[in-house]
């Protein structure tokens, strides 16, 4: 690894061509922009259809191999991968779709869904992993703004959907086909590990303030200009000027490494050490031998519970360690890099899964059934309300990741502790849900799309800071199987078999009133009640964690355990 320079611009670069890679990452939102084609020409039922949604949400979520792969590899190499995976399963959808190719088997089309929005794991793997570890003492902010742009990604593919390509579906496939690989191969090689931001430069604070900021007018501008598309008709040379406002926007965060360059930063020095967080650890355990990381003050009880220590060890064992003559391979600790088989039968490990399981897997059935939900409720444009949806899951996002930041910084409040906040308000928006009150459906939406976002973008970084960077790639991965695990359990089987049946009862393919959902928006708050509960237990346990790795206001890499 190259020894890189004081103030230099390869973390910043990285993360403005990230954004990209986030919104590439986003595809697997676009399934409700080609689905009625699936449907009408090639003369799938709802069902099929349905199971098709399915498919897209386990792709999407499936990034075990992606982790495996992202902890052996470069990115580009990840990034690959993706682009591949992506170019392969749209075209075979796009074949399909255009009738270039006449009667493919439904199996192949499923399986072809699968491996598209699969790409969506590989880079988002790629992107995610990289750039937390080149940041690695601003996670929750990291974390918070790529998944905000990965939230906004479903709008600024509806722009292009609707302005460039006149709403077709086969030329949409094609763009998802050979547009995004692009993105892939010319920015591969921005992605890379690098020196760490130290957290010195006291610009960086405002740098990310900045990307914060253009990601919200980003996001004010398309639901704005949505909005203005279903209320007026447009002529095409303000909606190609919209579009070309739009990617001003997104190469907003490029403006960071170009001000770098032109007004280098004369801030203290980072440090010789060289590489990415792996070589920060590593530097920081050497400082930690001449200062204890834990002050003397914390209560023996707190280290216990900290240390996760066997209540009972041999004495002979202790004394023959003592004396050189056997070397005892001490455990990982919470705070440390964890394997993925350490973690996996960690209590922590699955508290954080079921918690995340029953925020995202709940409120993923609402998305996946949005459009259904407002008709039930008498509301026959669902685009609006699909919007609303989009942006304010990128306010939970962003705002998730930037306050759990704060209070983490400030006051050592664990991140799990807006998980717990977010699921209460998520019970009482389920039975708002339910009770189907009239002008509620709008307001409903917006506050469960905040808090489904906030869900996201802090158990990234929660997961990093219990189980480490080093096999982070596996561990989030394995967390996000709660999406399409939800999705199967509330969306494919639960809420699929209420509609159907009130709709049976109304003699009709289509249901309409509160009955259509009402049940299932009441095991949806139920759920979310046990996640809440959950939740208050792993916060308490994980207190003191936080207390150790934040302790003076700001993040302490803790002494690698050699793993």
């Amino acid at each position: 690894m190259v020894t890189l320079k004081l103030g230099t611009r390869p973390p910043w670069l990285g993360l403005g061509a990230a954004v990209w890679l986030q919104i590439a990452s986003g595809n697997g939102y676009n399934f409700p922009l080609y689905s009625h084609s699936l449907k009408s020409v090639l003369g799938f039922n709802q069902r099929q259809v349905t199971m098709l949604g399915v498919a897209n949400d386990i792709g999407e979520n499936i990034g075990i191999l992606p982790g495996i792969v992202c902890n052996k590899f470069p990115p580009w190499v990840v990034l690959i991968f993706g682009a591949v995976a992506c170019f392969l399963g749209y075209g075979v959808l796009w074949l399909a779709v255009s009738q270039t190719v006449q009667s493919l088997p439904y199996w192949v089309l499923w399986l072809a869904l699968c491996l598209a929005t699969n790409s969506s794991a590989w880079i988002g793997t790629a992107v995610l992993v990289t750039n937390m570890r080149n940041f690695p003492l601003s996670r929750g902010t990291v974390a918070g703004i790529l998944k905000g742009y990965g939230g906004l990604s479903a709008a600024v593919y509806t722009e292009v959907f609707g302005v460039l390509l006149q709403n077709s579906s086969p030329k949409f496939l094609m763009f998802l086909t050979v547009g995004i690989p692009l993105v892939c191969f010319i920015l591969m090689f921005f992605v890379r590990p690098c020196t760490p931001a130290s957290g010195e430069d006291s610009a960086e604070s405002v740098h990310f303030l900045f990307i914060q900021a253009a990601s919200v007018v980003l996001g004010l501008y398309l639901l704005t200009t949505t909005i203005l598309d279903h209320v007026m008709s447009l002529n095409i040379a303000i909606s190609y000027s919209i579009l070309v406002v739009m990617v001003l926007l997104l190469m907003a965060p490029l403006g960071i490494p170009i001000k770098m360059t032109f007004y280098p930063s004369n801030c203290s020095k980072l440090g010789r050490s060289s590489g990415s967080s792996e070589q920060l650890n590593q530097s920081q355990g050497i400082l930690d031998t001449k200062q204890p990381l834990l002050e003397p003050s914390l209560s023996t009880s707190n280290l216990g519970s900290f240390h996760e220590s066997d209540s009972a060890l041999d004495l002979d064992m202790l004394l023959a360690v003592g004396e050189g003559a056997v070397k005892k391979k001490r455990r990982p600790r919470r705070g440390e890099d964890f394997k993925f088989g350490e973690a996996f039968i960690k209590a922590d490990f699955w508290l954080l899964f079921l918690v995340y399981f029953a925020g995202v897997g709940t409120g993923v059935t609402v998305l996946n059934n949005l459009a259904q939900i407002g008709i039930a409720q008498g509301t026959h444009d669902t685009t609006i309300l699909l919007s609303l949806f989009s942006f304010c899951n990128f306010v939970g996002r962003l705002g998730g990741g930037a306050v759990s930041e704060h209070f983490v910084r400030s006051k050592t409040i664990p991140r799990t502790m807006w998980m717990t906040i977010t699921q209460v308000v998520m019970v009482i928006t389920y039975l708002l849900f339910a009770s189907a009150i009239d002008g509620t459906l709008y307001v409903a939406t917006a506050i469960l799309g905040i808090c489904y976002g906030a869900q996201s973008s802090t158990m990234v970084p929660t997961a990093s800071e219990l189980f480490g960077l080093k096999h982070f790639g596996i561990i989030f991965n394995f967390m996000t199987l709660g999406n399409p695990l939800g999705a199967f359990l509330f969306s494919g089987l639960l809420a699929g078999f209420v509609y159907d049946d009130e709709a049976a009862k109304q003699h009709s393919n289509s249901c309409l009133g509160s009955n259509c959902f009402r049940l299932t928006f009441l095991v949806l708050a139920g759920v979310c009640t046990i996640g809440t509960v959950l939740s208050i237990v792993l916060t308490k346990r994980i207190k003191p964690v936080y207390e150790m790795l934040y302790a003076g206001g700001s993040f302490r890499l803790p002494q690698s355990s050699g793993h």
